[in-house]
């Protein structure tokens, strides 16, 4: 956060979705002058209302200020709001949402045109930037001394955290925690198709019991973690692979009788028999993390 002895650093914003509207009225907010583009001019309107200045185009947004911050839909339009800009000497910071390639791509193209680079994986929703007490963080990887120089202003929309030179791994922590929320969204949405039927259980009573359960649960990615840096698969394992796949038995026929349908669950209860029939029951899930990159 900016103080009253800490110079507001000027920045120009690439892109007014949601996100991009919300980050602009943090900067706003906190006292940086801000210069903002968007392809849809309307949607700069509220923000010139703040004190924001708005830009013809792209490039006239970047000639406005050395930090710019890139919001769009994909790297695709990143590439093509920044193509006319002069880059040189530039601060670019991409909070687009992309694949590790492309933030790597994206570096290098960057550099080529004299700019420093460095991409952002932001783990909230719109509503959660510039609260605290939301949680909200944005992951950033890339050229440190980039991150180190602009950390303050970083920080005004989300905490941040710098997770390493390599410029995809912002978009890499980005994706790998998006889809273990995948995961757990598809076994929740599973656990409550099979108490759908059952009209005396109440959805917001099974709420409550199964929040508890997963919470319980999750201390198995700690004892994962320290499983795949052993190489010891079968460390502190209480439930080995050949129980839970044979415990499986009992879940798919439960969900032939509730009449739900196993395609959220199944290639995961697949992917365990087969680990267990090659040999390795007495391991726990660890195991599973190799199989799926030998595939």
């Amino acid at each position: 956060m900016t103080t009253d002895n800490t110079p507001a650093t000027p920045l120009a914003l690439l892109g007014l979705g949601d996100m991009g509207t919300a980050l602009a009225h943090t900067w706003l907010a906190a006292g940086h002058s801000l210069t903002v583009w968007n392809r849809t001019a309307a949607k700069a309107e509220p923000l010139a209302a703040e004190g924001a200045r708005v830009a013809a185009s792209a490039a006239d947004a970047v000639s406005a200020a050395d930090l710019v911050v890139v919001c769009l839909l994909d790297d695709a339009s990143v590439g093509e709001a920044l193509a006319a800009a002069e880059l040189a000497s530039k601060d670019i910071v991409n909070l687009t949402t992309g694949t590790p390639a492309q933030a790597r791509e994206r570096a290098s193209w960057a550099r080529q045109r004299g700019a420093r680079f460095l991409d952002g994986g932001i783990m909230a929703v719109p509503p959660m930037i510039g609260t605290p007490q939301a949680g909200g963080y944005i992951f950033y990887s890339g050229d440190h001394a980039l991150f180190e120089q602009h950390r303050d202003t970083l920080a005004v929309p989300a905490a941040t955290r710098y997770v390493g030179s390599d410029p995809g791994h912002a978009a890499l922590h980005d994706v790998a925690l998006l889809s273990a929320m995948t995961g757990m969204f598809a076994g929740i949405t599973h656990a409550f198709a099979l108490m759908r039927p059952e009209q005396e259980v109440k959805p917001t009573a099974f709420a409550p019991l199964l929040t508890e359960w997963l919470r319980a649960m999750l201390g198995m990615a700690e004892s994962m973690a320290q499983q795949l840096e052993s190489g010891d698969y079968t460390e502190g394992v209480t439930s080995n692979l050949a129980m839970m796949a044979a415990g499986n038995a009992t879940l798919e026929a439960t969900a032939e009788e509730q009449g739900v349908s196993r395609e959220l669950l199944g290639p995961f209860m697949a992917s365990m028999r087969e680990r267990a029939a090659r040999g390795y029951g007495d391991e726990g899930l660890a195991g599973l993390v190799d199989m799926l990159r030998q595939r």
